[in-house]
């Protein structure tokens, strides 16, 4: 176990929202945090103890960073291994460790992963050009193998005459499924083996970003197919062998089945109501692991519901927030604003979190929330 010294220095690779929520959470503990990030107006930017502006994907960068640090950890995945395999070979702490990390960055070596180690997803094949794509199984997803986020990266392509727009890079090709609910589970494992996850949240998306707008929790699947899914879950991350905090987000099909859409090593936009609705945040849970601690508790204190705050979609340049009066006025809302600079259309600039005696009520909420507060410029 890891005494809780002050001198030990953690490192965060990215300072966006997730690095500031984690750094919310270090200062608790008074842990030492050093943020890396290219942005020098990053969100985590005055959080931190020390922060260094720089990129994470630029291996001299990490490893000048990575050497003043004991533990690395990440809130993005798309940073420079290899620094952080050689980090790792020096005797650093990186959780999750570089192979997990490197891993999530490919789309394609992920679903191999599932495969190999008998977990639930779609079926799928691989290819390096829109050319090698078949033309016998129609509806079809194109997932890029690398560089994707927020639901860019993926095209649904009906039909042969759309073939002419796939991305024309390596991807995963998968077959539409007749999803009914998309879920997430959010598990953590430490050092010493222990694991353990937070109950299953039901999402709803965005069909213009295409990324999940809102989430509510508990979920309304029956207990039986939650139990299936945390299971996944856990497997999952046992598999991996992983220390830290992992995302597994999933489809549950018309027919009850369960399957892994794709995860994440990291605290996730799906865990953000866990600051307010469960005994411990995903946040804490995350350190919790990476320093070897006692894994928390973590079961849900009250019914939520949690809306991304979107920028809206005609609007580019510095960020204004209308009618936070109107939407704070609403019931018990959490309001969480990431100190983003520029606001674009559909850039996640916050979110707010309402707990309530009932998901419904939640929902119809965090609905009027995202009504009256609107992120101009």
């Amino acid at each position: 176990m890891h005494h809780l010294k002050s001198n030990i220095v953690l490192g965060i690779l990215g300072g966006g929202q997730l690095g500031k929520m984690l750094l919310q959470k270090a200062a608790d503990f008074n842990m030492n945090t050093h943020v890396l990030d290219p942005d020098e107006n990053a969100p985590c930017r005055y959080l931190c103890k020390v922060f260094n502006h720089g990129d994470f994907r630029d291996y001299d960068a990490v490893m000048a960073f990575g050497n003043e640090c004991d533990i690395l950890t990440i809130e993005i995945e798309h940073v420079n291994t290899e620094a952080l395999y050689e980090l790792e070979r020096l005797g650093k702490k990186v959780y999750p460790q570089p192979h997990i990390i490197e891993m999530t960055q490919d789309k394609g070596l992920q679903k191999q992963f599932y495969i190999d180690h008998n977990l639930p997803t779609a079926a799928f094949y691989l290819v390096n050009s829109k050319e090698e794509i078949r033309k016998n199984r129609f509806p079809l997803v194109q997932k890029l193998r690398k560089g994707g986020y927020d639901g860019k990266g993926v095209k649904i392509i009906r039909s042969e005459s759309e073939l002419a727009d796939a991305f024309n890079e390596p991807s995963v090709i998968e077959d539409c499924i007749d999803v009914d609910k998309e879920i997430s589970v959010i598990t953590a494992r430490n050092t010493d083996g222990d694991v353990k996850s937070f109950p299953v949240v039901d999402m709803l998306f965005n069909k213009d970003a295409n990324l999940v707008e809102l989430l509510y929790s508990p979920s309304e699947l029956n207990i039986e197919i939650q139990h299936k899914a945390v299971e996944i879950a856990e497997d999952l991350i046992k598999s991996l062998g992983m220390t830290g905090l992992l995302a597994v987000e999933m489809f549950v099909t018309k027919n009850g089945d369960i399957l892994i859409n794709e995860i994440a090593p990291r605290p996730h936009n799906s865990g953000h109501h866990t600051i307010e609705a469960n005994a411990v945040s995903q946040f804490e849970q995350h350190l919790r692991a990476i320093y070897n601690l006692p894994l928390a508790d973590t079961h849900t204190l009250s019914a939520a519901a949690m809306i991304n705050l979107l920028g809206e979609k005609d609007y580019t340049g510095t960020a204004v927030y209308q009618g936070i009066e109107k939407a704070l006025q609403s019931g018990n809302v959490h309001l969480h604003l990431y100190g983003k600079k520029t606001t674009r259309p559909y850039r996640k600039m916050g979110h707010a979190t309402i707990t309530a005696a009932t998901t419904q009520e939640a929902i119809q909420i965090a609905r009027q929330v995202q009504s009256a507060l609107k992120i101009i410029s």
